[in-house]
């Protein structure tokens, strides 16, 4: 990364640290989605218990009931187990901060921004990979990463969010750097295949999300070595056998725990998690169209920022410039990729645009 790249991401990093922390420290205790349940987990870790998730741990009446009184201190946030099946890896790293802090909610909160502020670095630098000859494009992705209101809400409170971005952002860096060696064998290669399933394993115990950049992984590995069969198979050894046996960690863990193939947990989850609202109790009550227009509304509205619980929106008119925005960007976009081929040219491969097409489409 040549110095003035250095500049400039280091003062993006300085705002973006000074407001995290004016985030971390101002939003109200548990004013975050679901951030009882993950502290909870963390607290559980902290006093040598390994969470399971059971019958209880998910009270709607309960949720509803404390939501509503803003976490007032007569209800405890204690019974909100919900994310016991969540992998452990986020809250292992954070039990040192709850052991060292008293349980400090604000200093597992700075702990997470922290994870973000590499978040922010690993944005910045895709980017440039992609656009290496556009400065300004890295630059403004990683101020958009940053300082989107709703993700620097996430990024400044107690969930696995942040390190699972993390961990997507450090295997699309690897992937991208991957397409600029023309020899997968070589040591430089080998080296970044075997860093490839290292991380894609830390994901796999990190949160579900990251899951999907294995499909991913699998089908750049597969498009550079498509007739090669013996590099094929070299090639998938070093990047998936490091995953696989990271996550085989949890994987059996949870086979053992709640029997079956349940190696995600997510059949455990969804067996305690009840009574939330339904779909087709939407419909019931809104119609289709009404439906469809609430979805669409929250959807856009919780991508820029709608905090608490989804209870507290931004002031309506700061949508209407935003809906503006958002029009131009497609705009945007539309005439830069039919433009494509004049304002930058790729030489070498159409890797790097299928690895990030990949990446939306299956997040979408």
């Amino acid at each position: 990364m040549k110095r003035t790249d250095g500049l400039i991401l280091s003062c993006i990093l300085l705002v973006y640290l000074f407001v995290g922390t004016l985030y971390a420290a101002y939003t109200p205790a548990w004013q975050a989605p679901d951030e009882p349940a993950h502290y909870n987990y963390v607290r559980q870790l902290a006093a040598g218990e390994l969470p399971v998730i059971e019958t209880g741990d998910y009270d709607q009446k309960y949720i509803e009931t404390i939501v509503g009184s803003r976490f007032d201190p007569q209800y405890s946030v204690s019974p909100l187990t919900y994310e016991d099946w969540q992998p452990p890896l986020y809250y292992l790293l954070q039990t040192p901060v709850y052991w060292l802090s008293g349980g400090s909610l604000l200093a597992l909160r700075l702990f997470s921004m922290l994870l973000g502020a590499g978040v922010v670095v690993l944005a910045y630098g895709v980017a440039r990979r992609v656009f290496p000859e556009q400065r300004w494009v890295a630059a403004t992705t990683a101020v958009f990463v940053a300082f989107l209101p709703q993700h620097l809400t996430m990024l400044a409170s107690v969930n696995n969010d942040s390190l699972a971005e993390l961990l997507i952002g450090g295997i699309l860096w690897v992937l991208l750097g991957l397409v600029e060696i023309g020899d997968w064998r070589s040591e430089i290669g080998r080296k970044r295949l075997v860093t490839l399933g290292v991380l894609l394993g830390l994901g796999f115990l990190t949160k579900a999300m990251v899951y999907l950049l294995a499909p991913v992984a699998g089908l750049v590995v597969l498009w550079r070595c498509w007739g090669k069969w013996g590099e094929l198979v070299q090639t998938a050894v070093l990047a998936f056998a490091p995953a696989f046996l990271l996550g085989l960690l949890l994987w059996s863990r949870n086979i053992i725990v709640y029997d079956g193939l349940d190696i995600m947990a997510s059949a455990a989850h969804n067996s305690v998690v009840v009574g939330q609202p339904r779909t087709a109790e939407w419909v019931a009550k809104y119609g289709v169209d009404g439906t469809l227009s609430r979805f669409a509304t929250t959807t856009f509205n919780s991508f820029w920022g709608q905090f608490g619980w989804m209870a507290v929106p931004m002031p309506r008119w700061v949508y209407a410039p935003l809906t503006l925005f958002t029009a131009l960007v497609l705009v945007g976009l539309l005439i830069y990729w039919r433009n494509k081929p004049a304002l930058h040219p790729t030489p070498h491969s159409p890797l790097p645009a299928l690895i990030l097409f990949l990446t939306l489409a299956l997040t979408l």
